[in-house]
């Protein structure tokens, strides 16, 4: 059976973009921000995204693209009898991992989502604390709002790629940036929003410190989904005539600019009313039900149709990431053990939904258990995002900058000289030497040896 390819340009873009912007770019981005000093924080993320991220991004492309198979049997192909050879089986593991355990959180804003239509979520701040602290900690329903979405998440990737994953990509991508620009109108709206304009834009550089460089290091490499196969699974389905260097621009160009729209939907909001949003996880569903709530009542109903559209937003966001996290395992399963995609998506499914019961239980009933003294949910996160990703970026990295024949990587960045190759030199660079050395560096800070 002849294997499936993105149908457009655009799809191509929207579906890996989408496989980027997640939870990350709404939360973790303004988070990291409100932590590392605010608009300089921003200045040295961009850079890192440009200079390191893009050229991470073309090394899982140039795997991908060139085997036209599914992650473990593309680095097989190229990594032989070396260790390189592994790297895709642990990327189809880490990103059914991250399906797992992420779909208990998209479960969450789900239920928030509902929530917010009925206009549950109101209150003093310490009843928005009690009103999360019960459903969290709850058995059944986290777990069936995290099966709803899981649900989601596996009809589109059993519709294919055409039909299904691509599709919904270009409905989902222009959805979310709309919604996004209402909301951040909305917040540039409030009183003494440019407090929040200007700790996003206006650098103080005096706030920079080492910490600082390695977050925005992080950051770069984690929002654009490097390490676990996702995008060398995408690449596969690139046809010979993509620009992949273009492509991975506007992959990058995207994120960036659904990250900064974030920061100025939050910011300005959360600083009209004297908060910073630095909670983490919280943010989204203790500290901002507040904001809104207070911000947004200067207008009649304003704070109920916010809370509603940024609840839909989350599920949105977090739908276009899980769609790649699942398709990383459902091709492996289709390809190699030669199931049908219906079953291959459903073996997925249900695994990752095993992996999601720990992780929503580690709030509750099996809050007492756990693994390097952190519970399940916590655990799945530290493997995958301090451990998975940024050993086989390194090792991706290393494959195709010092073990694949250069001509080969050449080719496929310049499509055999057919387009331009200017750059080329450039980019070969960054993934043989900044681009190793500077997953290197986050992965020694995170382990405390720098």
């Amino acid at each position: 059976m002849a294997r499936s390819n993105f149908g457009s340009k655009l799809g191509i873009v929207l579906a890996t973009a989408g496989s980027a912007v997640g939870l990350g770019n709404i939360w973790r981005f303004p988070t990291m921000t409100g932590e590392n000093g605010g608009a300089a924080f921003i200045l040295i993320y961009v850079v890192f995204v440009f200079l390191l991220g893009i050229p991470g991004m073309l090394a899982e492309f140039v795997i991908g693209r060139n085997a036209h198979t599914n992650a473990p049997r593309a680095f097989r192909i190229h990594g032989g009898k070396t260790p390189f050879a592994g790297i895709g089986y642990v990327g189809v593991l880490g990103g059914m991992i991250v399906f797992g355990f992420y779909s208990v959180i998209a479960g969450w804003c789900m239920h928030y989502l509902y929530a917010s239509l009925l206009s549950n979520i109101h209150g003093t701040p310490d009843e928005i604390v009690k009103y999360f602290t019960n459903f969290s900690t709850g058995t059944w329903e986290p777990l069936m709002w995290t099966a709803l979405f899981m649900l989601m998440t596996h009809l589109v990737v059993w519709g294919g790629v055409n039909k299904g994953i691509e599709r919904c990509a270009k409905t989902l991508m222009p959805l979310l940036f709309i919604v996004l620009i209402i909301i951040v109108v909305a917040s540039l709206c409030v009183p003494d929003a440019q407090k929040g304009i200007e700790f996003l834009f206006k650098p103080d550089f005096s706030k920079i410190t080492p910490s600082t460089v390695l977050a925005a290091l992080g950051q770069a490499f984690f929002t654009l989904s490097l390490g676990v196969a996702c995008l060398a699974t995408y690449a596969s389905y690139f046809d010979e005539n993509v620009n992949m260097t273009r492509s991975a621009v506007q992959i990058a160009l995207v994120d960036t600019l659904i990250a900064i729209l974030a920061g100025l939907m939050i910011f300005p909001a959360a600083f009209s009313v004297g908060v910073e949003p630095d909670a983490g996880p919280s943010l989204i569903f203790i500290t901002l039900p507040n904001v809104f709530q207070s911000a947004f009542s200067f207008f009649p109903g304003a704070s109920y149709i916010i809370s509603v559209l940024f609840y839909g937003l989350l599920v949105l966001a977090a739908l276009t990431s899980t769609i790649s996290m699942h398709e990383i395992g459902t091709a492996f399963f289709t390809e190699e053990m030669k199931l049908s995609r219906g079953w291959a998506a459903t073996i997925v499914s249900v695994l990752c939904f095993v992996i999601a019961i720990l992780s929503s239980l580690s709030f509750g009933v099996l809050s007492d258990i756990h693994i390097m003294d952190k519970g399940f949910l916590d655990f799945f996160d530290y493997l995958t995002g301090q451990i998975i990703m940024p050993v086989c970026a390194l090792l991706t990295c290393v494959l195709v900058g010092w073990y694949m024949p250069k001509t080969t990587v050449y080719n496929e960045l310049t499509n055999k000289g057919t387009v331009t190759t200017k750059v080329f030199n450039l980019i070969f660079f960054a993934i043989r030497f900044i681009c190793p050395i500077g997953i290197a560096i986050i992965f020694l800070n995170l382990f405390g040896i720098i």
